[in-house]
């Protein structure tokens, strides 16, 4: 029974024509998606939905994907859900600073294709699980 539990993604993201895109071809593949449109709304969820994976945009209102990463690693709860970057920000040194502060992935937005990034979530899940 519970091998037929779809894998949730948390997508925590504000640009709403994005969180539909991702959001319809995630559904299509089979993962069930759940959204925050800014980074406090996200971290809230993140206790309330318990998701399997979360993609993270870095910059949002409210509350940057760094400081949400930030939280999220320090809370032991949440601390070994996978977060994978999802941004625009393109530059070696935010590259590098997300991976320091525990991001399993960065992907830039202008660089993947939805099922280049579900690619990329379905190979972090499985590496995840070794």
């Amino acid at each position: 029974m519970a091998k037929d539990k779809k894998i949730k993604i948390l997508l925590i993201e504000d640009d709403s024509f994005l969180v539909e895109m991702y959001t319809t071809k995630f559904e299509l593949e089979g993962f069930e998606v759940v959204s925050a449109e800014d980074g406090k709304k996200g971290l809230e969820m993140v206790k309330k939905e318990n998701p399997d994976i979360i993609l993270l945009d870095i910059l949002m209102p409210k509350m940057d994907g760094f400081a949400v990463l930030d939280a999220l690693k320090k809370d032991e709860e949440v601390a070994d859900i996978p977060v994978i970057l999802l941004t625009n920000l393109g530059q070696k040194d935010d590259v590098k600073k997300g991976f320091e502060k525990g991001a399993v992935g960065y992907l830039i937005k202008a660089h993947f294709m939805p099922s280049e990034v579900v690619d990329k979530i379905k190979k972090i899940l499985k590496e995840s699980k070794k």
